[in-house]
């Protein structure tokens, strides 16, 4: 895997040394260099796809970990800086790593391969990852990944497959428990699979050959969570 990262610092020295650590290690993939904080809110505004940047703290009109706990869905971060009495509130953000500058390549690589483990367990989809759906006294083996939505119906769930869809005498709240974080609540009675949603248009969302609601106190949360995917 790749992992999209950008370096934001404001000292030219810095800079040089972390691009030429993150061009000797293959699954990183530089997508820009910032001199402050406030080029690099630009950079996630428009790219999506960086889960991990390279955070200088002690930089002008706005630290690094301001900077940090201000963003709504930060990427991973590793933070770069001088001054070591910052450690114990890098890492209170829940900071990968810190590196105390001047760092080597190793201690470099060190923290890069953290962040390398953490992404690839969170991407991860055990093949043997299943369900348990009983239905009319049966119980019915469903990998999440083939579920496409859920549906509220009375006092029974609908748990739609491709072609068809099982009914159970659970709560949804119940079923929501059981499924992974692809699954995103959509309407009061709905839940999709993220991954098997074709299109978005207004207030209805096609998933496979049905349409489902978009409720409007859900909007919002639905919103952040296809954004990420995208």
């Amino acid at each position: 895997m790749k992992i999209n990262c950008i370096i934001i610092d404001d000292e030219p020295s810095s800079q040089v040394v972390l691009k030429a650590f993150i061009a000797d290690v293959n699954f990183l993939e530089l997508v820009g260099v910032c001199n402050n904080a406030i080029e690099a809110a630009e950079i996630l505004n428009k790219n999506n796809t960086i889960t991990l940047l390279f955070l200088d703290i002690n930089m002008p009109k706005i630290s690094g970990l301001s900077f940090y706990k201000s963003l709504q869905n930060p990427p991973d971060v590793i933070f770069t800086t001088a001054y070591s009495e910052y450690a114990l509130e890098g890492f209170e953000v829940n900071a990968i790593d810190y590196l105390l500058k001047p760092f080597s390549f190793e201690r470099f690589f060190k923290a890069v391969n953290k962040v390398l483990d953490k992404q690839s367990q969170e991407n991860q989809t055990p093949e043997d990852d299943f369900i348990l759906i009983k239905s009319n006294k049966v119980l019915h083996k469903i990998a999440p990944n083939d579920i496409f939505f859920v549906e509220a119906f009375g006092d029974y769930v609908k748990v739609h497959l491709e072609h068809h869809y099982i009914m159970t005498n659970s709560t949804f709240t119940n079923i929501l428990k059981l499924l992974s974080k692809q699954f995103v609540r959509t309407h009061k009675s709905y839940a999709i699979n993220l991954k098997k949603m074709n299109s978005l248009a207004g207030n209805q969302i096609t998933i496979g050959d049905n349409t489902v609601p978009i409720g409007q106190t859900y909007k919002a949360d639905f919103l952040k969570s296809f954004n990420k995917t995208l």
